[in-house]
This record gives C-alpha cells, structure tokens and sequence, in this order.
C-alpha cells in the first residue's frame, strides 16, 4: 500500500486543517500507485484538464482500490472545471444528471465520469440546491472547493485525491489509516449524513463486504433507526444500487449485513416476509444457493444475468401466493401460477424497479419450471433449443438442492439428458411414457353428421 522510506512523520508531508477535514498530502514517494495501473483514457482527461489550467483528481474507489493492490471498476475525475468548461475541452462529452450535474467523456465503451467539485448545500447563493422535510438532498448542484468537495463524500477511505499535477495523495479526512485499520467510517454525523442520502446506508454495508472491512460502531449506530427512510428512495435508484450489492462476488457475505442492520427488507419485502429466526426457510435455502452461486460465477470471470437472481429469490413467495389463489378462487396450477406472478412481480417493482427486458426474463424462467416437467415425444428435444433452457434447468437444479424429491429426481433426468448421445435420449424420452391430462380441455374430434341441406335431385 505505501512504500516504507520514509515514516509516517515525514517532513515532507504537509498538513493543515480545514473544517471537518484534515488534509495530509502523501508525496509520490510514500505511496505505490503507479499511473500504469491507470486507465489511460483517464490519465488524458486528467492531462488535458491539468494542462488547461484547472485542478484534476483521481477520486473515491479509484484511489482506495489502488491502495488496496486492487484493480479498480470505474476511475472517476474531480475537478474545479464546471462541466459547461469540461464539455469545451472534451468534444466526446455529454452532460448528466439532474440531482448534480456530471460529465461523461466516451471512449468507445469506456467513459470517464468527471464531477464538479461540490459544496455545501446550506450555501444556496452558491448554486441551486433542495433538501426534503426528512434532510434528503433532492437537488444538488452546488459547486465548491476541493476541500469542501472532501466533506460532501461519504466514507473517509473515499475521500482520497490523486493529483495528477505531482503524483501526490491528497488524504482529506484520515482514510489512509481507516484502510489500513479496515474500518468503514462516514464524515461527519452519521445520522445527518443518512438523512441527506439513506443509500448511504446500504453504500456503507456494500463497502463492509467487498471490502472485508468493520463499520465503525458510531457509524452502525443510527442505520437501523433510519431504515424507513429508504422508501423515499426512488425504485430505479435501488435497482441498480442492488446489483451493487448483490453481484460484485460478495453477494453472500453482503446479504448477511443487510439483514443484520434490517436492510434487506427494504429491497425484497416479497422474499423477506419469509425470513425465519433459524434461517432455514425454503426462501432463505434458495437465497443462499443462488448467492453462493453468483459469487462463484463472477469470481470465475464467467457472465450472469440479474434477472435469474431476481427469479430465484421470488420462486417460493410465487408458490405460496399460487397455493392461496389456488384454494381460494378454485384455480389450476397453472393459471394460478400465472396470476400469482403478476401480484409478485407487480409488488416487487414497487420497491425496485426492475426493467421490463429483466421481468421478461424472470417470467420466462419461472414458466420454464412448469414446462420441464413434459418430456415426452418431441418436447424434450424441442426444450433444450430454448434460449432460456439453460436459465430454466440452473434453477430447477438449485429448486431440487432446496425440495429434494421430485424435483431433484427431474434435475438429474435433465442432466442426463443433456449430457447423453442421441440414441440414449431417445430411450430417455419412451421410458418417461405418455404424459398425465395437464387439466386443460381437450378438444372433441368432429364426428360425421349427416347434412341437414336435402339433396339436389338427380
């Protein structure tokens, strides 16, 4: 993390004070990040910006993954350029944001997201700025200085600058010692800072578990008090902050914080009503199978779809809601499934709003479940050229891992179909034998009657 040449009372570290930060700046010498293990269409925004006159910074989970040998996802950009100024230098530059203004900078797939340093939202003459009646900041763009910019971040091992002017760490708020303590500690007051953003709270829990990192307990403190403020946060928001959390190959460990501190609740009440205290629910079983599995995936480097989480987490409160429409309105399976995943997944998207393209997709995974129990003639065959098989068969793999029985023995049927030559699959198919009715009304053949018209006469 740092080099060992000089020690921590270097006299070439300079310090002052600032309001509620304190800025330590780390010479080149005293720190191991390299600009090789920066993206280089980053090092050109920051060149260009440095080179026009104004500060430029590596910030945030850049610099913190650096620190930590680790290779960052995004390198995002601070600077005291406005972003009608950025936009002027960067010809590849589209403005965002409502809340607070940002520029992207594309290059090709990649995009360099480069932020206006903020200030303090109670100076409103400074910009324009909003707060709710509960202290959330509604609208936000009010710009500010580098060190009133380290205030406004959340986290102290968030609040490190990498100036690109001489290499230097700008360390605002102590986050050096933080990381190297493992501690997830916020700025200023915790209870003030969640009211301002209550994903903070669950931002503080993602960091925790990625991280392999503590909350610091005055930091802890409030979380559970201020859960119900996380209904005012739009679904979109939470949906994406969700894959945040749940797909960054620590979706497991991150799932125990959420339910310790009351959060997972907020996002997934539909599967949460469930929970049990000994944690052993067919819910809590398939949650944590699947969960084990993504990490897997993701840690493997291999591809994953966030609609098969999604689809998985709400199998069982499906199932339950299909069994009280069932008995309650005199339905079959099937249009009792059918009606049960429109009030699970209507009543999930209250909460996250998850796209269409992925609620799509969790119903085609859900109906797969019922068509992989007709194998005979040409539908087992016909089965495995579905896009979706391979989605379909991974869940019902993880369902007979939860239920046993019938549906582990159809997960090893498949299995063994999917992996057999062409004769043996055949075999496969004559032994399962002609299916059960499926309780639908058959069609009756046409029977011959004879004409009610009279013959032409001959």
């Amino acid at each position: 993390m740092f080099s060992n040449t000089k020690s921590d009372q270097s006299n070439v570290a300079q310090n002052r004070s600032h309001g509620d930060v304190n800025l330590n700046i780390i010479t080149r010498q005293e720190h191991t990040i390299s600009r090789a293990h920066i993206s280089d269409n980053a090092l050109k925004v920051l060149y260009r910006l440095n080179k026009h006159g104004y500060d430029a910074f590596l910030v945030g989970g850049g610099v913190r993954d650096l620190l930590l040998d680790k290779e960052p996802k995004d390198f995002d950009i601070a600077t005291n350029a406005t972003p009608e100024q950025i936009k002027q230098l960067f010809r590849n530059c589209r403005l965002i944001g409502r809340r607070f203004r940002l520029a992207h900078i594309m290059f090709g797939r990649e995009i360099i997201e480069v932020a206006t340093f903020r200030g303090h939202h109670q100076e409103p003459e400074k910009n324009q700025s909003a707060q709710s009646k509960e202290g959330m900041l509604l609208r936000d763009n009010v710009y500010g200085t580098v060190e009133e910019d380290a205030e406004r971040r959340d986290f102290t091992i968030n609040a490190m600058y990498y100036n690109i002017a001489d290499f230097s760490i700008h360390d605002y708020a102590n986050g050096v010692a933080d990381l190297k303590a493992g501690v997830i500690r916020m700025i200023g007051d915790p209870e003030t800072r969640y009211r301002e953003d209550p994903v903070r709270m669950i931002r503080a829990i993602r960091f925790a578990a990625k991280l392999n990192m503590t909350i610091e307990p005055n930091t802890a403190a409030p979380i559970k008090e201020l859960v119900h403020l996380m209904s005012g946060v739009p679904g979109a928001r939470l949906f994406e902050e969700s894959l945040k959390l749940l797909q960054s190959g620590q979706g497991w460990a991150t799932y125990l914080l959420l339910r310790e501190y009351n959060l997972f609740s907020c996002l997934f009440p539909t599967v949460a009503q469930y929970f049990t205290p000994e944690q052993n629910s067919d819910v809590e079983k398939m949650a944590e199978i699947v969960l084990k599995s993504t990490d897997k995936r993701i840690n493997e480097g291999k591809r994953i779809n966030p609609a098969f989480m999604f689809a998985a987490f709400l199998w069982y409160p499906l199932q339950y809601r299909a069994k009280e429409l069932a008995e309650a309105r005199k339905l079959n399976h099937y249009d009792a499934i059918m009606m049960a995943s429109n009030d699970i997944l209507d009543e999930q998207v209250r909460h996250l709003a998850i796209p269409r393209r992925h609620s799509a997709t969790i119903r085609d995974i859900w109906q797969l479940q019922l068509r992989l129990t007709r194998r005979s003639g040409k539908r087992a065959f016909q089965m495995l050229e579905l896009n979706k098989f391979r989605a379909g068969f991974d869940m019902l793999e993880m369902r007979g891992k939860v239920e046993g029985g019938q549906a582990k023995e159809l997960a090893t049927w498949w299995q063994e179909f999917q992996d057999a030559p062409s004769v043996h699959r055949q075999n496969m198919v004559q032994s399962v034998g002609s299916e059960k009715p499926s309780g639908r009304r058959r069609k009756r053949p046409h029977s011959k009657r004879k004409s009610s018209k009279p013959k032409a006469k001959e």
